[in-house]
């Protein structure tokens, strides 16, 4: 795959012992600010190791290129950017893998091209645990209760619940790993899904599932361009991505004994988290919308009583689906996404119930202050982890 790619690299780099990546599309206005605060992280605590920055790129159209290499640093970059053809955020992860590998890295870390909290800190707190022997450091942000509505209402629900394990951002979309679970990750099986938004859930999921050590790096607020433009293929790809992992490996998650303990590494000083908007009646209005469309599926997909429920409340235009619900509809949907041929629609037939589930939770948390919003969060998740006999229940019948 290299070989089709544009691949800029001006002081020739070889080797590298860290590395640390940043993905783009379209982030000429931001990416330089990024590189610079990288560069700093890596002059200022690791100056005794050879570092490069890496922007794997997708065919940006404004210059992203030319900003990230004109970006004042002391480290030297490498430009890489997927063909015109070839889109994806996980095809600029591929590239970004096989050339660390190629470079006999010692440690590898990415971050997002949109930050605008990003500070030197960042780079010492994902790297250093790498260092010393951890394969893959997880972000833990102060991040908008209303921002990172896939992680907080699917990915890590069904990480925790299903598997036991409490990453707060499995998506987190600044991550840092060793070599090792580098060229585990090349070895897997990538859906089509996986070369594209769902690549972050494949890192997280890949890393447990290969039994690698992980932490959780505490980086303060994350402070980014909102993600609602390219919500909707977001969620398709990255829901589609875990599913298929759920899938593949039931006897894992059907026998887990209990829940892991994941160590904290890094700052221990959250920010107050970014304020973010939200245009509650129309996604309102497209989840009844599109409730409608879906309806026949879901009657087949969910449980009588669940689908009774959630089809009175969309009738009446007056939605509240609450944790107990939203686990009953999420862990019926990874049993029919598994088990019958409603596999290929119930991805899609879930958006109107995954928009009336945000909906429900911002219009009763919309006067409660961001701390208790994210207990409520956590709470969820550990409801999934307590409730997760109503899906081992649908197997055993099998």
């Amino acid at each position: 795959m290299l070989n089709k790619n544009i691949i800029i690299n001006l002081n020739k780099i070889k080797q590298a012992d860290l590395v640390v990546g940043i993905p783009s599309h379209n982030e000429a206005d931001n990416i330089s600010f990024v590189a610079e605060q990288v560069d700093k992280g890596i002059t200022k605590y690791f100056k005794q190791y050879k570092a490069v920055i890496i922007n794997v790129d997708h065919n940006s159209t404004d210059n992203t290129k030319g900003a990230f290499l004109n970006a004042q640093t002391k480290t030297a970059k490498i430009y890489i950017s997927t063909p015109p053809n070839l889109p994806g955020k996980g095809n600029g992860f591929y590239n970004l893998f096989k050339f660390a590998k190629n470079l006999k890295t010692q440690a590898i870390a990415v971050v997002d091209a949109d930050l605008k909290s990003i500070s030197p800190e960042w780079i010492k707190w994902l790297i250093t645990p790498i260092l010393q022997g951890v394969d893959y450091a997880a972000p833990v942000y102060s991040r908008c209760e209303y921002d990172g509505t896939i992680t907080n209402n699917i990915c890590y629900p069904l990480v925790y619940g299903l598997f036991g394990y409490n990453i707060r951002q499995p998506i987190g979309g600044d991550f840092s790993f060793s070599p090792k679970l580098l060229e585990y990750w090349l070895k897997q099986r990538w859906h089509k899904t996986t070369y594209q938004y769902g690549v972050d859930i494949f890192m997280t999921m890949n890393a447990i599932l290969g039994g690698f050590k992980i932490a959780q790096a505490g980086l303060g607020a994350k402070i980014h361009k909102p993600s609602a433009p390219k919500l909707s293929f977001m969620f398709s790809q990255v829901v589609t991505t875990l599913f298929e992992i759920i899938k593949e490996n039931k006897k894992i998650w059907l026998n887990a004994s209990g829940k892991k303990n994941i160590p904290y590494v890094g700052g221990n000083i959250m920010k107050p988290p970014q304020t973010l908007s939200v245009d509650y009646k129309n996604i309102k209005k497209a989840a009844i919308l599109n409730f409608q469309e879906n309806k026949d599926i879901l009657a087949a997909a969910l449980s009588k009583d669940v689908f009774k429920k959630v089809k009175k409340m969309y009738g009446k235009e007056d939605i509240n689906i609450n944790d107990e619900l939203w686990c009953k509809i999420l862990y019926d949907a990874v049993y029919v996404y598994d088990k019958t041929n409603l596999s290929g629609k119930i991805i899609e037939a879930l958006k109107p119930l995954y928009f009336g589930r945000f909906a429900s939770f911002y219009k009763s948390t919309i006067d409660k202050p961001s701390e208790i919003c994210e207990k409520e969060i956590i709470g969820q998740a550990k409801l999934f982890w307590n409730n997760r006999d109503y899906l081992i229940k649908k197997y055993k019948k099998d």
